[in-house]
């Protein structure tokens, strides 16, 4: 077992959703996420917070969920778009189950700035 170092006291440190124990994803295996909340059916949403508040309150949803969105290409622009204009809020993807009404999927996909 190993120890991930992550403290609340160190805000670089604390880790997010799902994948964040590991490696930053390059942009080919985001799109892979992507297309896997496609391939399942689930809706994807796209939420954002600063980095301070991460733990704190609810993520800002960016836009309503993407409602029967198939396209991976505009999933991923809208998540371009989210953290082009909120450069120093982590931005997540989140994939919504309507049969479970639940997430299925949720995960950090760009990092803000942590002081």
């Amino acid at each position: 077992m190993q120890d991930y170092n992550s403290r609340l006291s160190d805000p670089a440190s604390r880790k997010f959703e799902t994948f964040s124990y590991l490696p930053a994803m390059t942009p080919e295996e985001i799109r892979k996420q992507v297309q896997y909340i496609v391939n399942r059916g689930w809706n994807p949403g796209i939420e954002h917070t600063e980095p301070e508040h991460a733990f704190e309150h609810y993520w800002y949803m960016w836009k309503l969920p993407m409602f029967g969105e198939t396209d991976v290409d505009r999933i991923l622009a809208e998540a371009d778009a989210c953290h082009q204009a909120n450069p120093n809020n982590h931005v997540r993807l989140v994939g919504y189950d309507n049969f479970k009404q639940t997430q299925g999927a949720a995960m950090v996909i760009f990092r803000g700035k942590t002081v």
